[in-house]
C-alpha cells in the first residue's frame, strides 16, 4: 500500500515539473501595418520578444515593460489578444506568450516586409485583333496576370510582366497582381479602353456604313441613268416613226 502511495506522489510531482506545452506559429506583417497575436492571455502571464520581457498581465492589469513598445502595443482584456501597431522592420523576430496558470507557451516567428509595390499597366502594341500590355512595378515582386479566374502569366520575382489580349476576350476581367509574402495589390484593367477596341469597332462600323451608303448611292445613280437612257430612247424613236397621209378620191 505504501508503495502505491509513493508511486502516485511521484507521478504527481513529475506532472508538476513537466515542461510547459509550446505552440509555434509563423506570422507576417507589413511596415506601417498591425499584427494581432492569435492566442489569448486572460490571466497571469508575460509577453516576451527575443531579448526582453515586453509586457505583463496580472489580474486584468496590463503593463508595458519595454519603452520601445509604448503606444504601439495593446492588450484587449475581453479577448486577451495582443496587438502590435505601426510595424517596423526591426520588429521582426521571435515573440512568446508565457501563460503561467495554463503552463502553455505560444511562440511566434514574426517577419515584417515592405509593402507590396503598386502595379501600373502600359499599352505597348495594338493591332486590329489584339494588343500587348505590360504590368510593371518599381521594385522586385511576384507578378501575375489574371483573366477572370485563370492565371495567364506569372513571375516570382520581376519588375515587369507582359500579356497578350485578344479582341474576342475584351469582355473578360483582366487584372495585374503584385505580391510579397505579407500582402498583394491588384490593379483591374479595362482592356477595351487600354487596347482601343472601342475605337476599332467604331471604325469598322463606320467603314461598313460608308460602304453601304456608297453602294446605295451608286445603285440609285445607275438606276437613274438607266431610266434616263430609256426615256431618251423612247422620245427619239417616237420622232422617227413615219407619218401616214390619206389622199382624197
Amino acid at each position: 500500500m505504501e508503495t502505491q502511495i509513493a508511486f502516485i506522489c511521484l507521478f504527481l510531482v513529475m506532472i508538476g515539473l513537466s515542461p510547459a506545452e509550446e505552440v509555434k506559429r509563423n506570422l507576417t506583417g507589413v511596415v506601417g501595418g498591425n499584427i494581432t497575436l492569435p492566442d489569448p492571455l486572460l490571466e497571469l502571464g508575460f509577453l516576451l520578444d527575443k531579448l526582453n520581457t515586453v509586457a505583463s498581465v496580472d489580474e486584468e492589469k496590463f503593463k508595458i515593460l519595454e519603452e520601445r513598445y509604448n503606444k504601439r502595443l495593446d492588450w484587449n482584456k475581453n479577448s486577451g489578444l495582443f496587438t502590435l501597431t505601426d510595424l517596423q522592420k526591426e520588429d521582426s523576430g521571435l515573440y512568446k506568450i508565457d501563460a503561467k496558470k495554463t503552463k502553455i507557451t505560444f511562440s511566434y516567428s514574426l517577419t515584417v516586409y515592405d509593402p507590396a509595390p503598386t502595379p501600373a499597366v502600359e499599352t505597348q502594341t495594338v493591332s486590329s485583333d489584339s494588343c500587348w500590355l505590360i504590368c510593371s512595378v518599381d521594385k522586385q515582386a511576384s507578378l501575375l496576370w489574371i483573366k477572370d479566374q485563370d492565371i495567364l502569366n506569372q513571375s516570382r520575382s520581376a519588375l515587369s510582366l507582359p500579356v497578350t489580349v485578344r479582341k474576342e476576350d475584351r469582355g473578360s476581367s483582366y487584372r495585374c497582381v503584385a505580391a510579397n509574402p505579407a500582402e498583394n495589390k491588384t490593379l483591374h484593367v479595362n482592356v477595351t479602353t487600354s487596347c482601343g477596341f472601342n475605337d476599332t469597332e467604331s471604325l469598322d462600323n463606320f467603314e461598313k456604313r460608308t460602304y453601304w451608303i456608297a453602294g446605295g448611292i451608286c445603285s440609285v445613280f445607275l438606276a437613274l441613268v438607266v431610266v434616263g437612257v430609256w426615256v431618251i430612247k423612247q422620245r427619239y424613236l417616237s420622232k422617227k416613226k413615219p407619218v401616214r397621209q390619206t389622199q382624197g378620191r
